[in-house]
């Protein structure tokens, strides 16, 4: 079983009046790659700033290697912070920018050199050792920053929004190469973002955090597919909502159509089913049925994003379509087309 790194209780962090973390429990386990997701103002970059040693909590308790590191300050702390802004010293080459923390410790010169050597490899950087910041693209630039806060081997790196600064394509690359470079070195990553396809992409295990509470925490897949409140469902991918009512083991909608899911323990009359896009199929044989007109139409490529006015709800519903599904469909503005879905896709939750 692999071991708990660091244990979260109920963690509390006050400004003044205002809880920005409020009671929140966590473990995460050794060579995890955890992200703390949230929208702003959730307290994900306090709590970040918690571990980290840079803020101090109100209340709780946070354990790092069997160790009470809560009123520790930052240096005595075996945990590295790797901020959005890069901050690399714009005098100083790639080597000599990560080379600069471990001279700081008084390192012996063949160790830092062996050191730098192993980690320029790791990032695939060796051909631009000599080389200045700013003679550095956007990606490097940000490996650079990642291996100026790994050569000091942390058992935690904690990294705030790391891939802010580069654009979407390049974002995307980094997301897989930082997933690469955090399984070869075994280190615990702990990563704060907003962005809920970055945090699908990396995390082992993903924390959706709302005004300073914890909503709930999983495996990506546990996250997309099982979300246990609205916030999250709607929070993470996109997501239509459809306000039923329930009656007895029933669901109708507003038009009287039976709307087949599972409904919640202890429910109340008002609710919303909920139900993921790609879900949908064009005259599917299933539980739920329903015709609609189309509204507009977006073309993606392999995906088509349509949107369908129905009788269901007053919000049309998005519906994500395979190249391959809509070929040789009438799907144009003002067309008719027949959806459905399966009960066990439709997720239930009070209005």
């Amino acid at each position: 079983m692999t071991q708990v790194l660091l244990s979260l209780s109920d963690v509390e962090k006050h400004f003044g009046r205002v809880k920005a973390v409020d009671g929140v429990s966590l473990d995460i386990v050794e060579n995890e790659f955890f992200a703390l997701l949230g929208a702003s103002g959730s307290g994900k970059t306090t709590l970040l700033r918690m571990l980290a040693g840079f803020e101090l909590p109100t209340g709780g308790q946070i354990v790092l290697d069997g160790k009470d590191v809560s009123q520790v300050p930052p240096n005595r702390r075996p945990v590295n912070l790797m901020f959005q802004s890069y901050a690399l010293f714009p005098h100083m080459s790639v080597a000599k920018n990560i080379a600069y923390g471990l001279e700081m410790e008084g390192l012996l010169r063949r160790e830092i050199t062996a050191r730098v050597g192993e980690i320029l490899e790791v990032i695939q950087l060796a051909p631009l050792a000599n080389r200045k910041p700013d003679q550095l693209s956007g990606g490097q630039r940000q490996r650079v920053a990642l291996a100026r806060a790994l050569v000091k081997r942390p058992r935690l790196l904690l990294l705030d929004e790391p891939l802010g600064a580069l654009d979407k394509k390049l974002r995307g690359e980094m997301q897989l190469e930082l997933k690469r470079i955090q399984a070869e070195f075994g280190i615990t990553f702990i990563v704060v973002t907003h962005d809920q396809e970055e945090a699908l992409v990396m995390a082992d295990r993903i924390a959706i955090l709302k005004d300073g509470r914890l909503l709930q925490s999983g495996t990506p897949r546990e996250i997309y597919e099982y979300p246990e409140t609205r916030y999250a469902a709607d929070f993470i991918g996109q997501m239509n909502f459809i306000p039923v009512t329930r009656s007895g083991d029933l669901l109708f909608a507003r038009n009287g159509a039976r709307i087949g899911g599972v409904i919640p323990a202890e429910a109340p009359e008002a609710l919303v089913a909920a139900v993921r896009p790609e879900r949908l199929y064009l005259d599917a044989e299933a539980e739920n049925v329903v015709t609609g007109t189309v509204r507009s139409t977006a073309y993606l490529g392999l995906d088509l994003h349509l949107h369908l006015d129905t009788p269901l709800c007053d919000q049309p519903l998005l519906v994500r379509l395979t190249a391959d599904a809509a070929e040789g469909r009438d799907i144009t503005e003002g067309a008719r087309l027949t959806l459905g879905w399966s009960a066990r896709d439709t997720r239930v939750f009070p209005a």
